[in-house]
């Protein structure tokens, strides 16, 4: 079990949120902590069919990824901005899980990612609200990475500002 669990919150193929989501995982090593990743690209390709509702907890190959997030005690969500809010895998990944206790009284931070100006402001607002009404406590600082491509190259944050929103995130996190 990890202490902290970063989710990646697309499956797209090569995405920026990955690339983001592992270079999170650097920075909670930096600072001591085990973290663990999931990447929604290794989401059963069925699972919105085989894993939700009726059907929840019996798809083997969902059940893992199901079974790691219940058992984390905190979550960093990476949130790409889709669409004016965020990629609708990761609310269908969120449904899948055991409700409530996967999210009840746990803590989470979120990451805003967009290659707009806007930094997933919306994307994050609306994820708040869902994991609130899961009884989940948000982090207050939610960084909001505008233009991404042009300040994260080869896996590196090339933005101080952003550098040092992210530094003071993971601090507030370990402390949260």
């Amino acid at each position: 079990m990890h202490e902290i669990l970063v989710v990646c919150g697309t499956n797209r193929n090569e995405s920026v949120s990955m690339q983001m989501a592992q270079y999170y995982v650097e920075l909670l090593k930096k600072s001591g902590i085990t973290a663990g990743l999931i990447d929604l690209k290794d989401l059963p390709e069925d699972f919105a069919f085989s894993a939700l509702y009726e059907n929840s907890g019996k798809n083997k190959a969902f059940n893992p990824l199901r079974d790691e997030m219940l058992h984390a005690k905190k979550f960093v969500f990476i949130v790409p901005e889709y669409n004016g809010s965020f990629p609708g895998v990761l609310k269908t990944f969120i449904d899948g899980l055991q409700y409530p206790l996967t999210f009840r009284d746990k803590k989470c931070a979120l990451v805003g990612i967009s290659s707009g100006n806007q930094g997933g402001g919306l994307a994050l607002s609306h994820l708040t609200d869902i994991l609130n009404y899961c009884g989940t406590h948000v982090l207050a600082l939610k960084p909001k990475l505008a233009f991404i491509e042009k300040h994260f190259k080869e896996g590196m944050i090339q933005n101080p500002l952003y550098q040092e929103l992210l530094e003071t995130q993971v601090q507030k996190l370990i402390e949260f």
